[in-house]
């Protein structure tokens, strides 16, 4: 695949975005379906593309993996979502074992995900109110991290047992989900439930799940989560 144009690292350090849905000014030139996107400097998405996607605009989901990649079977459910529903799938992979801001500060991945979302909305239309950002663990901190500061692009936010959240910047009233296992042993579950009432008294919506299992996202609280997303304005 052809390489993205390169962006500053230094210009993402409070984590905001710049990508914003506008109308496709080049034709699709990859065929409907999932595919594995590699790049010459050697970064990686999974990229799902609708086979008929809303030509007035379609859902996009942005999903983060945790460290070392695990997804706690988060992506077969959010893949599963996305073909039923017609909704784009994006899910790139941390550069190194995790993402920027767990390694000193927003940059190279923040700038690639950008890069991302800008290509994905020069060739495909992407409804403005229907963006959301999910995580698992790392990629749910995460998440929370750039959602919060990017509020007036992601109408959701959907954090499966998340560690911590800081926004650098707020921007936007996002809704937010948070499940978290009682018996999570990597992340405490009250770590999950500290983000929810903190985020609720600040002002947000916020939907707050406990489940029994431990370190892991069950496939009924990811469809539970997903669900919210087909209310979107």
């Amino acid at each position: 695949m052809a390489p993205l144009s390169a962006v500053p690292d230094g210009a993402y350090s409070e984590g905001r975005l710049y990508a914003r849905p506008h109308p496709p000014t080049a034709a699709p030139t990859i065929a409907p379906g999932l595919h594995t996107l590699v790049f010459p400097n050697g970064r990686e998405t999974l990229f799902f593309a609708p086979e008929r996607p809303d030509p007035q605009g379609a859902p996009l989901l942005l999903l983060l993996h945790g460290a070392c990649r695990r997804d706690g079977g988060a992506e077969a459910t959010a893949l599963g979502h996305a073909m039923l529903r017609g909704t784009f799938l994006l899910a790139p992979r941390a550069r190194d074992t995790s993402w920027d801001l767990l390694r000193g500060g927003f940059g190279p991945d923040l700038s690639f995900i950008d890069l991302l979302l800008s290509w994905t909305m020069q060739h495909y239309a992407i409804a403005p109110a229907a963006l959301a950002i999910a995580g698992f663990s790392d990629g749910a901190s995460y998440a929370l991290s750039v959602g919060l500061a990017n509020g007036d692009l992601f109408g959701d936010i959907l954090a499966f047992s998340p560690g911590f959240s800081r926004p650098l910047r707020i921007a936007g009233q996002p809704r937010v989900f948070i499940a978290h296992g009682a018996a999570d042993a990597v992340l405490p579950v009250q770590r999950g439930q500290q983000i929810a009432r903190d985020l609720t008294a600040a002002g947000y919506a916020v939907a707050f799940e406990q489940f029994a299992g431990g370190h892991t996202v069950p496939p009924q609280v990811a469809v539970d989560a997903l669900g919210r997303l087909d209310g979107m304005p």
